[in-house]
This record gives structure tokens, C-alpha cells and sequence, in this order.
């Protein structure tokens, strides 16, 4: 797999952004014919770079307006099969291995906060579980995918005077 170049980071940023946008369309915004930007697209595919197309759906068309991280403490280490056997429940849209007080958080977005106790409650029954602390998530500022961007020089942030 060669590097990214300033291109094909322009091009995964136009994906990010709108997947559904034709070749033609993103060869416009970063100075690319159609076919050279397919040629980018196709060879990142087969690099492994880009992973797939999806679709964002929101929480609220879909029924599932509440957004909440639940952090799980377990006995031993890292995944198993049964912590694993959550991923059946659409609700579970990430678990990921951290380092810190906690083993495990995971990103989950339920209909209401009855949907959210039942999935604790199924969390409870898998036998290595010994503590969860769940976060209500009152307000979204930011969420958005993996971005192809790379911050080179970490400018210096002035805050305004309150």
C-alpha cells in the first residue's frame, strides 16, 4: 500500500462527505478527471483504506433517540464470546477495548430508557460483567466519521475572553 497523497485525501474527504456523489462530481472538487478518481477509489478499496459505504440514519427516524455510552468493567481481559453475543442487539453500534478504569465502552442507542435498562440488563447476565456506569448523552456537538485529514502543526488555540 503506497501513502495517502494530498488527492486521494481530497477524495476520501468528498466521500466522507456525500458517498452517493458521482466520480464526476468529486473530480470537479479536487482537480481529477472522473476516471482517475475512480482508478483512486478502486485502488483504496483494494488497499484496505476505505472499508466500505455506508449510510448515517438518524437516531430519531429510526426510533432510537437515545444515545448513551455505557463503560463495563470485567473480570479478565478483552473481548469474548459472550460480551461479543451483544453485537445481535441493533441497538449496540460499537464496543471497544480501553485502557483506564474500565475495560470496555460501548456506544449504544435505544427507543427510550426502558430499552436502554433491558440492554443493561442483558449486559448484567453475561457472567464476567462486575460493573457498568452509563452516560446519558443530553446533547450532540460533533459526531462524524473517520476523517482522511491529518493535523500536521498544532496551532495554538486562543480563547475569547468571558
Amino acid at each position: 500500500m503506497r501513502p495517502l497523497d494530498d488527492f486521494d485525501r481530497k477524495i476520501l474527504s468528498a466521500l466522507v462527505e456525500d458517498a452517493s456523489q458521482s466520480y464526476a462530481q468529486m473530480g470537479e472538487q479536487v482537480g481529477l478527471s472522473a476516471p482517475a478518481v475512480h482508478e483512486r477509489v478502486k485502488r483504496m478499496k483494494k488497499d484496505g483504506v476505505i472499508l466500505g459505504t455506508t449510510v448515517r440514519l438518524s437516531g430519531d427516524a429510526v426510533e432510537k433517540p437515545l444515545l448513551s455510552f455505557v463503560q463495563v468493567s470485567t473480570r479478565g481481559w478483552g473481548k469474548s464470546q459472550r460480551l461479543m453475543a451483544l453485537t445481535r442487539f441493533p441497538e449496540v453500534e460499537e464496543i471497544h477495548a480501553v485502557a483506564g478504569s474500565t475495560c470496555l465502552l460501548m456506544k449504544v442507542r435505544t427507543r427510550d430508557s426502558q430499552a436502554l435498562e433491558s440492554l443493561l440488563g442483558q449486559l448484567y447476565m453475561t457472567p464476567q460483567v462486575v460493573s457498568t456506569s452509563t452516560f446519558v448523552v443530553l446533547s450532540t456537538y460533533l459526531e462524524r466519521p473517520n476523517q482522511a485529514g491529518v493535523t500536521e502543526s498544532w496551532p495554538e488555540i486562543v480563547f475569547p475572553d468571558v
